[in-house]
């Protein structure tokens, strides 16, 4: 018995040593495609997955460039001298667009003894303007209440409250819209130096007034 299991093992042996060739390969034929029909097709996915949260191509993508807008808020600045039955006269800085009001209401507000009948209130503030605010009973002049009461729109009223350049003081000269006290010194230099202005536009020969301030200030101003 133990001969002849020994005989079928020493041909079985024999069988597969000489035909190993025969059965390698289909085992490896075997093996080949399990591995790319199961293990590959899982790390494919997977490297999917991957790559389609990566752009390909990073340098070809341009970062948005936020434009900067600049809004300048900033409102323009003007000042304005209020004298007068006021609380506290003096020079303030107001905004352009305020009403004369609003100087009034910068100053304190009227003195209990003010006048405040010939003033406009809803006028619209200029530049080195002059507010005057008299008191009951005074005697101003026709020129002061015109300047700051009435509108510069309207001809007749800026012909009849008009400022004449060569006979007015210093003080009566700032009352004009546009003309503070430096301007308003350079006038009555001139008029000492050379004499009396023989026409309006002459008021442009002074130091500091060109044609776009005497534009301006041309309704406002008279010789004789």
């Amino acid at each position: 018995m133990d001969a002849a299991k020994e005989r079928v093992t020493v041909l079985f042996l024999s069988f597969v040593s000489s035909n190993w060739r025969k059965f390698l390969i289909p085992i490896i034929i075997f093996a080949a495609l399990l591995f790319f029909l199961f293990f590959p097709r899982e790390q494919s996915n997977s490297a999917n997955i991957v790559m389609s949260d990566q752009n390909p191509f990073p340098e070809l993508i341009e970062e948005p460039k936020l434009e900067e807008i600049v809004v300048d808020d900033a409102p323009n600045l003007i000042i304005v001298d209020v004298k007068g039955a006021v609380l506290h006269p003096g020079v303030y800085t107001m905004q352009e667009g305020d009403r004369l009001v609003d100087a009034i209401s910068a100053a304190g507000g009227y003195l209990p003894n003010a006048d405040s009948r010939m003033l406009n209130h809803a006028m619209k503030l200029a530049d080195e303007f002059v507010i005057y605010v008299p008191l009951e009973g005074e005697e101003v002049p026709e020129s002061t209440l015109n300047v700051v009461s009435e509108p510069s729109s309207t001809p007749s009223t800026a012909s009849e409250g008009s400022v004449n350049i060569n006979t007015s003081d210093e003080a009566g000269l700032m009352t004009i819209p546009g003309i503070g006290p430096s301007k308003a010194a350079a006038i009555i230099a001139y008029r000492e130096e050379h004499g009396l202005f023989s026409a309006t536009t002459d008021l442009m020969k002074v130091s500091g007034i060109g044609q776009k301030t005497f534009d301006k200030l041309e309704s406002f101003i008279k010789i004789k």
